[in-house]
């Protein structure tokens, strides 16, 4: 068996609580210019563009589940692999999702009963309305996302789901182009793939237009999963990995940039400049992919890590609060001075980041675990192939991620399975060859 490289990018984490907490101050923008005319006159362009941290999702979700399953889908069709991967992401995202829709039901419900401002969304709970939302398929049959879910950030799960389900069938192109493309054909790919909403933007000055989130999920998580495949092709020098991290503080400082000029240099008819930074996402994922030192060091600290695996939680239970205290201030009609305010928006920030991890630690883990528990691994069976690399440079890990992967010994017989033969003679000594060797490897799969 050769090298397969696989493992968890711990900068592309960190990532994830940047795209989160950017989506959290994107919709607490109201509360936040109230509370400080200030920080709208200083941070506007970079907080009115916090919607395009769900396209930076995309992009992610596109890249790490490609760096996960390319060398072990990608080989050739397996209808229990793919059933089994679907299981896997159903695990990650469907326990958390389930809560929040329905604290989202029951919030609504409540609101029909105390008090005398009913949500907006009561309409919207209906039985057609839930078992949609119930399967993750209620973005499917609506040209725009608002409206669309309960608890408003979960259209974007429903749009990824419709990606999960074509990855089986998207893997086995994107790794046949792998083995007889270059890297930099990979990722020039990737660009063009990323583009489409880019062009229906200048197209119409708007970034949201009928149907419109179909060719975002599209094209960047494909534009993605072609980055990934891009990657894993490379073989990178020191010096070639730590200009990737100065790179990636380039393309973050350009990406602010164009906001800013933008809100500086308005152009007639453009509604959303901000959608344009989408065009440096895909750079950005990948520099922060291979590159060492500086911005991927920082996103790699514990700290960043640790929000970036609590940022899926954060983003499905911010907009409970957001709701929650807006419906609050409109009851009771809340009215306090600035300095009050500040303290107000501080408190929910916290409460939010509080929920998050409270629902990652008692929801999301556990039941990962447990649903992870239901399928029997040993049912599936994965071909593991390696892609050849370009013949330049040399090989250097990423983050550690590069793993040599040394093959388990094959135990004759059954004696994989705990039953009496385990428990003595040489049912016992395989069993226990076995579990040492799978010890010893180094390799640790995060889905």
């Amino acid at each position: 068996m050769g090298v397969v490289r696989t493992g968890e990018i711990k900068a592309l984490t960190g990532l994830r609580i940047v795209a989160a907490m950017w989506v959290v101050l994107f919709h607490f923008r109201p509360l936040i210019w109230e509370a400080s005319p200030r920080l709208q006159d200083d941070l506007a362009p970079l907080l009115n563009a916090g919607a395009q941290g769900v396209d930076l999702f995309f992009i992610l979700s596109g890249f790490v589940l490609t760096w996960n399953y390319l060398v072990r889908m990608g080989p050739s069709w397996s209808t229990r692999a793919a059933l089994h991967f679907l299981w896997l992401r159903l695990s990650r995202v469907w326990p958390i999702y389930l809560v929040t829709m329905h604290m989202a039901a029951l919030w609504i419900i409540f609101t029909l009963h105390v008090g005398t401002t009913p949500s907006p969304d009561v309409e919207k709970l209906t039985a057609i309305s839930y078992l949609r939302q119930l399967f993750m398929v209620q973005l499917w049959f609506e040209p725009f996302f608002d409206g669309t879910s309960w608890d408003g950030p979960a259209w974007s799960i429903s749009a990824e789901w419709l990606a999960y389900l074509l990855f089986g069938l998207m893997i086995l192109v994107i790794f046949r182009m792998a083995t007889v493309t270059r890297a930099r054909t990979l990722l020039l790919l990737a660009f063009i793939a990323s583009v489409p909403p880019i062009i229906l933007l200048l197209a119409s000055g708007h970034l949201y237009t009928p149907w419109s989130w179909l060719p975002r999920i599209v094209a960047q998580f494909l534009a993605g999963a072609l980055a990934c495949a891009a990657v894993r092709r490379l073989r990178l020098t020191d010096r070639s990995q730590r200009i990737a991290g100065y790179s990636a503080i380039l393309l973050t400082a350009a990406a602010v940039a164009i906001l800013y000029y933008y809100d500086a240099h308005p152009v007639n008819g453009m509604i959303d400049p901000g959608g344009l930074v989408d065009i440096l996402f895909m750079p950005l994922v990948v520099t922060l992919a291979i590159g060492v030192g500086s911005l991927p060091a920082l996103l790699s600290t514990r700290l960043m890590v640790y929000g970036g695996q609590i940022s899926f939680s954060l983003y499905m239970v911010h907009e409970l609060v957001h709701t929650s205290w807006n419906w609050v201030v409109q009851e009771f009609h809340v009215d306090m001075p600035k300095a009050a305010q500040k303290f107000v928006v501080v408190g929910l920030i916290a409460a939010v980041v509080a929920g998050a991890m409270l629902l990652f630690h008692t929801v999301e883990e556990p039941a990962r675990r447990w649903m992870r528990r239901m399928v029997d691994f040993r049912d599936v069976k994965t071909v593991r192939a390696e892609l050849p690399a370009d013949p330049t440079g040399k090989l250097a890990s990423i983050d550690g991620a590069r793993t040599l992967v040394r093959p388990v010994p094959r135990v004759p017989g059954d004696a994989f399975h705990w039953g009496p033969a385990m428990l003595c003679g040489k049912g016992f000594r395989a069993g226990f060859a076995l579990l040492t060797a799978r010890r010893q490897s180094p390799v640790t799969h995060r889905h």
